[in-house]
């Protein structure tokens, strides 16, 4: 992998580059008022690419009942100052999910879309938390109320490895 790095690169996630121990918390069902919640171990690792424009997360998450790899693909766009960042999961190789588009302010960085989930249409949000660099936390959270309120699905926690 190229190390060069471009100079004038943005330096957003450089709190993300390396390895790292991830404390998982998902709801188990999600947009039905549930209150419960699922926890799991992970490990994931970033590298950056496109000169220092992007990053690629990659992740073992261990659920439950299985194991899954994922990849979180992330690239800067010099013009508009934001992120792009998709998900690959594993067990859907042929299927990128719609990106989440956003930029940091004072270390937390916000992200959205417009999506579906099980036919409704929603919005989703990313919140990612750099503000200890030693434990950056991100959170995943989904309106079917046009953003008025919004639900919280999934939560990492991350440690270095």
């Amino acid at each position: 992998m190229l190390k060069d790095l471009e100079p004038n690169a943005p330096t957003d996630f450089d709190f993300i580059i390396g390895d790292w121990q991830v404390k998982h918390r998902r709801l188990k069902q999600i947009l039905n008022n549930c209150q419960q919640w699922y926890e799991f171990d992970g490990q994931s690792s970033t590298v950056k690419t496109l000169g220092g424009f992007g990053n690629i997360e990659d992740n073992h998450l261990h659920l439950p009942d299985t194991s899954i790899r994922a990849k979180a693909i992330r690239s800067f766009n010099q013009s508009t100052g934001e992120w792009s960042i998709w998900w690959l999961d594993g067990r859907n190789p042929h299927h990128l999910d719609k990106p989440v588009i956003g930029r940091f302010e004072n270390g937390i960085g916000h992200f959205y879309t417009d999506d579906t989930y099980n036919d409704m249409p929603i919005k989703v949000r990313f919140i990612w938390n750099s503000t200890n660099p030693n434990a950056p936390t991100w959170e995943q959270a989904f309106s079917s109320d046009d953003g008025d309120t919004w639900e919280i699905n999934w939560q990492m926690e991350f440690t270095p490895a």
